[in-house]
This record gives C-alpha cells, structure tokens and sequence, in this order.
C-alpha cells in the first residue's frame, strides 16, 4: 500500500529504514515547495535517486576532473542530441572514453549525493508508491544497502550544522588571504589542493562546485577547514539573480515538477504544476495531455477525453493523444469512435505495444474476446520482456472468456509469479481457480491478495464468494460485509448473498433490505424479485 506522510512529523531516515526493513520495492517521492526527489527501491535497497531541476553534471564532473576531455564530452552530447536512446553515460562507455566499472562508480556517487541532499529536507511531504519503477529506458541502476547511506547520512547532518555557521548560503563569494603563507608544508587534503585555485574572489560557492566537479558537500567540508585555518575570507556575494526568470524556464520547471509528481503518484501536485504551465502559456499542448493523464488516473475519463481532445486540437494527432482519447472514450461507452482512434494510432505507430494493448482490452470491453486474444498476444510480441501486470489481467480474461480456462490459469500464475505482490492479478487468479473447481487454491490466492490490498473491495466479495460455496457462513458474512463498507454499490449479486445470510441469521428486515438493494441495481435479478415475494406471502 501506498506511504504518504509529513517530513515534521516522519524524518526521511526513518522513512527509508522501514522501507528497507520491509525489503519494498517502489518509489519514494518527496517534496518540499519548489523542489521533488524520487528514491527508488528494490527488495529494500536503494536503486536510483534524482532530484528535479538538478542540472544532471555527470558530464561536467568527468570533465572537470580529468577523466574525460571536452571533445569526447561533445561528441557524446552531439550522439545523445541525434536521436540515441541511450543516456550519457552509456554513450561515453560505448566510446571507449570511459569503462564501465568508472560509470557504475560515479552513478553511484551521483545517487548518494542525491539521498545525502535529502536528508537535510527538513520541511515538505513524501510518498512511497509501491511497483513503480524509474521510467527512463536503460538507467543505470546501482545497489546500494540504506544503512550504509543512512550512517554516512547522519554523520554529513551533524557536520552540515557546522559547516553552515561559515558558509550559511551558496551565493558567498570567498577569496584566498594573501597576508596568510600558504606553503607546501601545510597537510591540505586533495581536495582542498584542487580548491585553493579556485578561490579567487569571483567564484561563489556554487561556482567552487561547478568548475571544481565535486559534490556540493565535499566543497563545503574543504572549504570550511580552509576558512577555519584563516587562509582566506568572505568578500561578499555573487550577482543577485535577475528578477523575474525567463517564461520558458519558468514553464520547463513547472513542467518538470508536474512529471516527477505524476511519475510518483503524487496526482494533486502534478495537476497544480500542469495547471501552472496552462496559465503561463494557454497555446502549451502537452500540458493538457498530462493534465489528460491524471483525470484517467482518477478515473474522471469525460474530464481526461475533454483534455486530450484539446491536447490534439494544439499539438496535432500524434499517436500518444489519440491512444490515451481512445481509451477515453472506451471507458465511456463510445466503444466505435475509440476503435477508429485507437486503430490510427497504430497506424502511427504500429510498433508500440500498449496501443496494441489497449486495442485488446477494448475488444474485451466490447465483448469480442477472441479479438482480444489476438491483439493482446501481438502486444506480448511487442513487449518482449517487459510485459506489464495489466496485460496479465487482460489476457486472462480474455482467454477465459473465450473459453480456454487452462490457458487462462496458466496466465494468470506467470502473471502472479512476475508480479507476486499484485492483488488484482492475484484476485484474477483466484477466480479462475475457483471456476476450475479449486476452492483451496482461490481461497489461498484470495488471501494473499488481501494481506497485499485490503482496501480492494472485490477481493474481499470473491473471498466471501468461496467460503459462501464451502458452507462457511460466518466468515462469508465478514468478508461481504468487509467488501460492502470499502463498496456498497459493488454488485446486486453481494447484496442478494448477503440477503440469504442475513436470512439465515434470523434478521429478515435485513434480508428484504439487500434483495430490493439487489433488484435497484439489476431489475432481471429474477431470484432476489422472487425472495421478496416469498418474505412478503410469509
């Protein structure tokens, strides 16, 4: 289940402690005014962390310190510029300007610096979304245990609150003393040695940073010793920064803050940031496309068609805005417009395998399951290896609707062997067992998807389903009313099993209630007119 929570009251350690007791996978997002961060998890361990609107310095770094040479940095940003789908990183290893071992070391640096950053967020939100991902395709990740990063952490904390007492700010401008000798005798780190040059009365500590290629605390924690010796002094600060930044920087952050927030779950403040964006520039096309993406999310779908129209409308038909319009209008029963949309989009792009899934899951919708089969084995094609849990959902029931149950079983237990935390496919598999005749087994994949998500209402009807079918009254009467307080609306046949119980239980008054709730909500529910009938004659 999602972790949402305030950094005053949770301190981001503590955070990350428990998510590495509890060996999660997932992606915590946190959040405080301007600034987002997202820390990725695997089975507890630390796999990636960015902070938006950080310049990404890889390249700086390998420049500033030697490693690479500024023409091997602009061949490589020239490749990246063309249209390779690979990150700098992995460019400069495919050049030979780097090894691979030297990129794992400084991706690694990169994302304990970034968690080191964190840990001095005081203020601001977080929230741990469990099963996401980094997005970007061929990241390099790393495998980092919390603890290690979490002593380290503490002890930088403890130290920033001195260092801040001589370098309260970035914008400081320092220069060396030149009444103070510094001779050759004197024990500098190397990292002072690198720094003295640099300290030249024009450069603020930002600019330190930058030119030297360090981490942010490495300059702080040199430069504060060099202060402390008396070998230089403060000379003011740098130029203010002008007022009023430029519209598209402005633009380009909102926009980047609103993807990180809507990446990590956090859909409020990634509908405020696009909101933002739409005030800044009305003509802005693919703000509303974003904006498109969260109302599905919410499961708004006229608000999210109304918004992907008008996404369209400004940055043309491109296959991304005519799949998610199609989806749309799938979800509000404009099943033909949503083929013809979703079937241009494939046209554009014939080589993406959600379009091709969405394309078998509205065949499903419509009832047409052997052309949902079709299309959702084309979309496995297309995925290869990276098939997502939706389609699982999909393909079994599909499979299972046009009639091939064990083909249906054996999709659903790849799929809850890919995904073992995933209560819908877990749920999925549970029916399909019990269709089967397998009762144990339903009820055993039922469990478990309600130890993962008890807030899903249908797990907790299709649990009461099974031990209804196995003479266990009392615990069907738990679960139905477990899945009528998360979902009152859920299905006229819960309220007519619950009528039968309730029946069973002597409470006829309650019995008559949940039949006529029954017929409300399926007039043809013959068997609950028919129940009502008979406590009416008796």
């Amino acid at each position: 289940m999602a972790i949402r929570g305030s950094l005053r009251e949770a301190a981001l350690p503590d955070v990350i402690q428990l998510l590495y007791l509890g060996r999660r996978t997932g992606c915590l997002a946190v959040a405080d005014r301007q600034s987002h961060a997202s820390v990725y998890f695997e089975d507890g361990w630390v796999t990636h962390a960015t902070i938006v609107n950080r310049r990404d310095r890889l390249g700086d770094m390998l420049v500033k310190t030697g490693r690479i040479t500024p023409a091997q940095l602009d061949q490589a940003l020239g490749m990246q510029a063309m249209g390779h789908n690979q990150r700098l990183g992995a460019i400069l290893v495919g050049l030979g300007a780097i090894t691979p071992e030297e990129l794992a070391g400084l991706i690694r640096q990169q994302v304990e610096e970034a968690v080191y950053t964190l840990f001095n967020w005081t203020s601001g939100s977080f929230s741990f979304e469990p099963g996401v991902r980094p997005p970007e395709e061929g990241i390099e990740r790393v495998r980092i245990a919390p603890d290690a990063l979490l002593l380290e952490g503490a002890r930088r904390v403890d130290e920033w609150s001195l260092i801040e007492k001589k370098i309260p700010s970035f914008d400081l401008v320092f220069a060396v003393d030149r009444s103070q000798a510094v001779t050759p005798d004197l024990d500098f780190t190397p990292v002072q040695h690198r720094l003295l040059p640099l300290i030249d009365g024009a450069r603020d500590v930002r600019g330190l940073v930058d030119e030297s290629g360090l981490g942010e605390f490495e300059v702080c924690q040199a430069l504060y010793g060099i202060l402390t010796a008396g070998l230089a002094h403060r000379v003011g600060t740098s130029a203010p920064p002008v007022v009023g930044r430029s519209l598209e920087t402005q633009i380009e952050e909102h926009r980047n803050l609103g993807v990180a927030f809507l990446r990590t779950g956090m859909l409020d403040e990634a509908h405020r940031e696009f909101r933002r964006v739409v005030e800044l520039r009305p003509s802005e096309g693919a703000a509303p496309f974003f904006l498109g993406i969260i109302a599905a999310r919410q499961q708004r779908w006229a608000d999210a068609a109304q918004l992907f129209r008008m996404a369209m409308e400004r940055a043309g038909p491109r296959p991304a805005i005519l799949h998610n319009l199609g989806v749309a209008l799938d979800r509000i029963a404009e099943g033909d417009q949503a083929d013809l949309l979703l079937a241009d989009a494939e046209s554009r792009s014939p080589d993406e395998p959600r379009i091709q899934l969405s394309r078998g899951i509205a065949a499903l919708t419509r009832g047409d399951p052997q052309l949902s089969v079709l299309r959702l084995s084309r979309a496995r094609e297309l995925f290869g290896e990276r098939v997502p849990a939706v389609w699982y959902w999909a393909a079994g029931r599909a499979s299972a609707l046009a009639g091939d149950l064990d083909r249906a079983m054996a999709i659903a237990a790849e799929g809850v062997e890919r995904f073992p935390a995933d209560a819908v496919l877990l749920n999925n598999q549970a029916v399909f067992l019990e269709a089967a005749g397998d009762l144990a087994g339903a009820e055993a994949a039922l469990t478990r998807a309600l130890g993962e998500q008890p807030s899903l209402a249908q797990v907790s009807k299709n649990l009461g389903d099974v031990c209804y079918r196995l003479g266990r009254y009392d615990e069907a009467w738990d679960a139905y009313q477990r899945a009528l307080r998360l979902r009152p609306e859920l299905g006229d046949d819960l309220h007519f099993k619950v009528g039968n119980l309730a029946l069973r239980r002597g409470d006829p008054g309650e019995a008559r209630r949940h039949w006529s709730l029954a017929v409300e909500l399926n007039p043809r529910h013959q068997l609950a007119r028919a129940n009502l009938q008979t406590l009416g004659e008796s």
